[in-house]
Order: C-alpha cells, then structure tokens, then sequence
C-alpha cells in the first residue's frame, strides 16, 4: 500500500474521494451503502449480514468519509464486502466515481444528503434509497432555509425509509411525496452481536482477568464525561473495592489525552494495548483500540452511554440494553429520542446531569443487584417489541 502522508490512515485509496479508484477492483453492478463514520457502520452491520447471508454471490461496496469508519468495515466485514472512501460533493469527483462503480442500488444510511452526488445518480438512473432516514428538527430547519438546492435532492430518491415518527413527520414537512415515504422504524432496534464480538468477550475477559470484577463501562466518552466517570466511581471504591471503570472514549485522536488525565490524578490504570492482566489495585482499564466496544458491554454490570452529558446528542444505548446492561446516560440526546425514550419508559436507562447523579444511581443498583437485573431485562425487552426494521426496509428497497 503507497501512503500519501505519514498520517495513520491516509493511504492511496482516499484518492476516491475525488472519484478515482487505483487499490481495488470495485465489483460494477452491486450495491452501494454509505455511511459516513464509525456509528453509522455498526448500525448497519446487522443490514449488510442479512443481504450477505441472502445473496452471498451479491457485490456489496461500503464507502465512508473517515478513515475510523474504514476501519471498523474492515474489521466487521473483512474481505466480505469492499471499501471506498465516498467522494467529495463536487460535480466532476462523483461523476467519475459513479461511473467508476455504476453501482445498481445506492442506499444512504442515516442522514448523509449531498445534491451533486444525487443529481449525479439521477442522471445515471441509479435509484437511490435513503435507510434509516434520520431528520432532526434542526436539519428540517437548514433545508427548508434553501428550498431550491435541496428540494430537488430529496425528490430525486426512490424511497426513504424513516426511523421513527419525529423523521418521517419532518420529512413530510420537507414536501416529499408520501408514497416514497415509509416509517420502517429504526434498525438499530434489529441489533445482533456476532461470533466474533462473542469470541472478543471471552477474550478480554481472560487477558485482563477481570472476570471476578464488578464492571462499570463509560462508552464513546467525549470531555469531560472521563472526569464526571472519575468524580463518581472514586467515592464508590470506598465501598466497592472490587469496582473497575473501563473506559472507552469515543475518538482514537483522545486516547492520550484521556490516559494522561488519568495517570495526572494518580489513578491506577492499565491499556487495552498492553495486553496485560489487571492487578487487584488496577482502577481504570482504558481500551486504547477501536472496534471492541461491544465485546466490552458484554462484561459490564453497569454503563454510562457517553455523548450525552457533553453535547454530541448521545450515541447508541441499545448496544448496552442487548447484552442486559441497564444504563444511564446525560439530556442530550438528539441523535436517538425515541430510543432514549422507550429505554427510559422501559426503566432501563435512567437520566444523570452530574456526577454525583452517576454516583447515586451506579450506588443504588450496586446495593441492588435484583433492581440492576431487571433493569437490564427491560431493555432487552424493548429491543424485542421493536425489531422489524430490516425486515420492513429490504421490503421497501426489494432486497428480500
């Protein structure tokens, strides 16, 4: 592989994003999915199992705009399906690419909305289908602000399928025609773990011997939510001492920064990386590496879903809620409201502002093993009642 910088990630293959394509052969007439980053990957990874499992002779091509979200294609999918970086929004870049990978379905997962590229497409007669379509009241407001660059995009698609009731009503509002519109609901509810998330279980569980631990998990962290972890788990050492907090920032880019802050306040801590057993004074294991979250909630007694106390609109409860896990999380959270919502109505997931509202609630379900455990079968409960979404959606893009 021929780097064009030094930086970890950037190699010849981001030269997609002007529309070329030199360090694959790309299969013509498969299927396109995109998604911009690393959540959006792990939402569909359940989606593209169920079409490779339908149709393994089917081409299927993700393409990603970071370089965290080509890695985590890579390791949940491995040769399995193809990668490309997607294109910059600039006529020319997507042109050629679309010529390029003529790709016989496009599905654009989440929010991802580009007019060049969708003008593109139409052009091509590609039809292109937006999957667990995502249209926060605040993006409703930015499109309507500028009817006549965006209201030809969204009639140009062939269907969009909407996650939750809040989408489809904004996207109504927006004026797309009602028969192109669908509420699948969320995929995200359809959520499985794989054999190799299991396999990844086991595999921490034994490297760090911690399986004899109580486990607290503060998942996809942004700053400050490390420090709030800290100022709460410290107290309850005093009284748990068999406690550890494993910590698992959201970016790669703030594992230093997020271990430094550790190791400044004394706290005993160990790497994910260093592949080390934890000691009985270990307090902290930091997990350094992208693409173990979910082998991590596995283990856990207990989670802070991260996002939520900083401004980033929370990321993914249900991952937690699959494996038991019952969780808190902070008020933001614009991403997944109706997720949020039935996970709090389910008492699965209960509401924090500080630490010392971490502290209360992670004390009150340590003292109450029963609570804890009901909690955590409640949210798995509501991933059952609200599974379907696939199912509706291949329905919808003719995938079945």
């Amino acid at each position: 592989m021929q780097y064009l910088s030094k930086k970890s990630g950037y190699s010849i293959s981001r030269l997609s994003r002007y529309g070329l394509l030199f360090t694959q052969k790309i299969s013509r007439q498969g299927i396109l999915i995109h998604c911009s980053s690393v959540g959006e990957v792990v939402a569909v990874q359940t989606l593209v199992e169920r079409l490779i499992k339908t149709n393994p002779e089917q081409d299927i091509t993700i393409s990603t705009s970071t370089t965290t979200g080509a890695e985590r294609v890579k390791l949940l999918f491995e040769d399995r399906v193809k990668h490309v970086y997607f294109p910059y929004d600039f006529p020319l870049f997507v042109t050629t690419f679309i010529r390029r990978i003529n790709p016989k379905k496009i599905l654009i997962n989440e929010m991802e909305l580009w007019p060049n590229f969708s003008r593109a497409c139409s052009k091509a007669e590609i039809p292109v289908y937006i999957i667990n379509g995502r249209m926060s009241d605040k993006s409703k407001k930015t499109y309507k602000k500028f009817p006549n660059l965006f209201s030809p995009m969204l009639d140009s698609f062939k269907a969009i399928c909407a996650q939750g009731q809040r989408d489809y009503d904004n996207y109504l509002e927006l004026g797309i025609n009602p028969n192109k519109l669908f509420l699948t609901n969320n995929i995200k509810f359809d959520l499985s773990f794989s054999d190799t998330d299991i396999k990844t279980t086991e595999v921490i569980k034994n490297t760090f011997a911690i399986g004899n631990r109580n486990i607290l998990v503060g998942a996809s962290t942004h700053a400050p939510e490390e420090q709030l972890l800290i100022d709460a788990y410290l107290p309850l050492i005093q009284q748990y001492p068999n406690l550890l907090l494993i910590i698992v920032p959201r970016h790669p880019q703030r594992f230093e920064k997020v271990y430094q802050l550790l190791k400044g306040q004394n706290i005993q801590v160990s790497l994910m990386s260093e592949l080390k057993p934890c000691d009985d004074s270990t307090q902290v294991l930091l997990c350094n590496q992208m693409g173990k979250l979910r082998a991590i909630y596995a283990l856990a007694d207990m989670a802070f879903v991260g996002g939520s106390l900083a401004d980033r609109g929370g990321h993914n409860a249900l991952e937690p809620a699959a494996v038991g896990v019952p969780m808190i999380m902070g008020p933001s959270r614009y991403n997944n409201p109706a997720i949020c919502a039935a996970l709090e109505s389910a008492k699965a997931l209960k509401n924090v502002e500080n630490a010392a509202d971490i502290q209360s609630v992670f004390q009150d379900w340590l003292n109450n093993p029963t609570q804890r455990k009901t909690a955590g079968a409640a949210g798995k409960q509501v991933l059952e009642q609200n599974g379907g979404a696939i199912e509706k959606t291949l329905h919808v893009i003719h995938l079945q």
